[in-house]
């Protein structure tokens, strides 16, 4: 599954760190367009061309549409994620924390963008170092051999986050199929991703390489969202059977997470770039 020879590993490390640094202006000029989307047309804003942070309950203005598109996402989970998660949880503990750290590994290539984005220069420095050490030494990430020598706690950052540290507003709740909960702001961050912001989905896509291609993407994409099933089985049924109303709280959990993140704040549960979940954590 893996490269067998550091020299490979190598080589796919030079491929993404290159596609990351030619990915910076189209980045920049994504969220330009979405900034200026946002100024003129801003959903649940009431017309008020208002780029500041404060507060303001944010607007279900699709609730009907999205009920729906839960009620999808749940049979799908049923009937497929659940279930996978579960025999994914069979497998012996090291293999479940080899992938979740190549999967964070990973999510390191839209994080640094995203602290260069928000002025977090010396942030960036650091996950870059983390990035490198890990995906060399570390085997494409499979040992956080970062944490272990003494680098700072990891923090993932994404596109939403980085628009709504600019002062966008998230305008109405949105429930995506199978990605779950997001913001229009948050899916104008997923979509930066194919625009340029992902510089693993540009090596994987358009890279023309014996290492990486989409095949590999959209597995390493699935084997993230069967992950995090996978640490969350008890933690969401238990949310499930306690909420009267399972939308309505799986909603104000993400609305109130996205918050906490943008201020970098503790946040209550772990999105995914993309919309994926990772991580839920009841506090």
């Amino acid at each position: 599954m893996y490269p067998p020879s550091m020299n490979r590993s190598q080589g796919s490390l030079e491929l993404l760190l290159t596609t990351l640094t030619l990915s910076i202006p189209m980045i920049l000029a994504a969220s330009l367009i979405a900034i200026m989307l946002n100024t003129n047309v801003s959903a649940g804003t009431d017309g008020e061309n208002n780029l500041s942070k404060t507060r303001k309950p944010i607007k279900d203005c699709f609730e009907s549409l999205n009920r729906t598109t839960f009620a999808l996402n749940q049979g799908l989970d049923k009937v497929i994620f659940k279930p996978v998660a579960k025999g994914y949880r069979s497998l012996p503990s090291s293999v479940r924390t080899g992938t979740s750290n190549a999967l964070i590994n990973l999510s390191s290539l839209i994080t640094i963008p995203n602290n260069i984005l928000q002025g977090e220069f010396k942030t960036a420095g650091v996950n870059t170092g983390r990035f490198v050490i890990n995906t060399t030494v570390g085997v494409l990430g499979i040992f956080d051999v970062a944490q272990k020598i003494g680098f700072s706690e990891y923090e993932k950052e994404d596109y939403g986050q980085t628009l709504g540290t600019w002062g966008v507003s998230p305008g109405c709740y949105l429930v995506l199929p199978v990605l779950g909960p997001s913001t229009v702001r948050d899916a104008v961050g997923s979509f930066i991703n194919v625009f340029g912001g992902d510089p693993y989905y540009n090596a994987s896509t358009h890279g023309n390489n014996e290492y990486l291609n989409k095949d590999l993407y959209i597995a390493t994409k699935a084997i993230s969202g069967v992950d995090f099933r996978a640490k969350n089985l008890e933690t969401i049924d238990n949310l499930e059977k306690n909420s009267m109303d399972f939308y309505a709280s799986v909603r104000s959990l993400y609305l109130q997470d996205r918050q906490q993140k943008i201020a970098n704040s503790n946040p209550t549960i772990e999105i995914m770039y993309g919309g994926d979940w990772e991580e839920v954590e009841t506090k």
